[in-house]
């Protein structure tokens, strides 16, 4: 992407990417009309040239010629599938920062409890896991200085990661036609270095992180009196769920990620805990997003109480 900075650890990857793919298809494209001028110019009406059994005499260069373009195209295929596969699977350490996208703002809020609108701080150096869900409709989360764009969908969790390696501000944008307000719907990420980081966080820090948020949540919708323990009715655990393997009543066995949180507290009869009663109500309509986020960081700092 031509006179775009990078500003990430994938950037040159996938510039590199791109320059290889424009340049192989340059090449087929120069190399098929070079020859199209040749035979023009070769075989022309009037031209003394034998043209008596050409299909003969090219068969083994078409063979070849084929052969080749396939190989090299298949090989930036798989090259942009590593990459993009890449994009799905964060460092274990990667920081995570929640995304909300709405009519027309992009609405952040970090595990400190800290929240910014249409700004997004980062540190240098270090990856970042962005979880991210739409309010409303389809949105589309893009860095360019990143070489960044996913989708944000309604009601589903989308997930990507970076790792920023030059300090400064970036634009942010939404690549996806969201209605009337899209042209506004731009914003900042703003790399900093640790310390300016440290700074930012312990200057703009809430009364209470974001799984605090999420314990009153929990609290106050009654969740602690099912899955807290001393309740009466037989419910799973949250302790230590978060990143586990959860067997289901169908035989399956499904990870407890941040989506699998979330469709449970929204849809908790799609997929049932084996040997529990489908008893829990649904929150579909009674939670936003925002706090969906509070009760996934909550019962995500809940994995720190498990026991070996």
């Amino acid at each position: 992407m031509l006179g775009l900075p990078q500003a990430s650890a994938e950037a040159p990857q996938t510039d590199a990417l791109i320059a290889g793919l424009v340049a192989v298809s340059v090449a087929v494209l120069g190399l098929a009309f070079g020859l199209m001028l040749y035979y023009v110019i070769r075989y022309r009406h009037n031209s003394p040239i034998d043209r008596g059994k050409i299909a003969d005499r090219t068969f083994g260069f078409e063979i070849t010629w084929t052969t080749a373009t396939l190989v090299i195209f298949f090989g930036l295929f798989v090259w942009g599938s590593v990459i993009y596969a890449r994009m799905y699977n964060p460092p274990s350490n990667a920081l995570k920062i929640y995304v909300v996208a709405k009519q027309w703002m992009w609405k952040i809020e970090h595990a400190g409890g800290q929240r910014e609108i249409d700004t997004l701080h980062v540190p240098v150096n270090k990856p970042i896991e962005l979880i991210m869900s739409s309010q409303d409709v389809i949105h589309d989360f893009f860095v360019p200085a990143f070489r960044l764009k996913r989708d944000v969908l309604p009601d589903q969790y989308e997930t990507l990661w970076f790792r920023p390696d030059r300090i400064g501000s970036y634009h942010l944008f939404c690549s996806q036609l969201c209605g009337t307000g899209h042209a506004a719907m731009i914003g900042t990420v703003i790399v900093m270095s640790d310390p300016d980081y440290a700074k930012w966080l312990a200057q703009n820090g809430a009364s209470d992180t974001l799984a605090q948020q999420g314990r009153q949540l929990f609290i106050r919708y009654g969740c602690d009196g099912c899955h807290g323990g001393n309740g009466t009715v037989r419910a799973p655990s949250l302790v230590g769920v978060y990143g586990s393997p959860v067997p289901l009543s169908d035989g399956t066995t499904v990870m407890a990620d941040d989506r699998y949180i979330r469709d449970s507290i929204l849809y908790p009869g799609k997929q049932i805990v084996a040997s529990y009663t489908p008893i829990m109500p649904s929150f579909n309509g009674v939670l936003g997003e925002d706090d969906l986020l509070k009760l996934v960081a909550y019962i995500e700092s809940l994995g720190a109480e498990k026991q070996p």
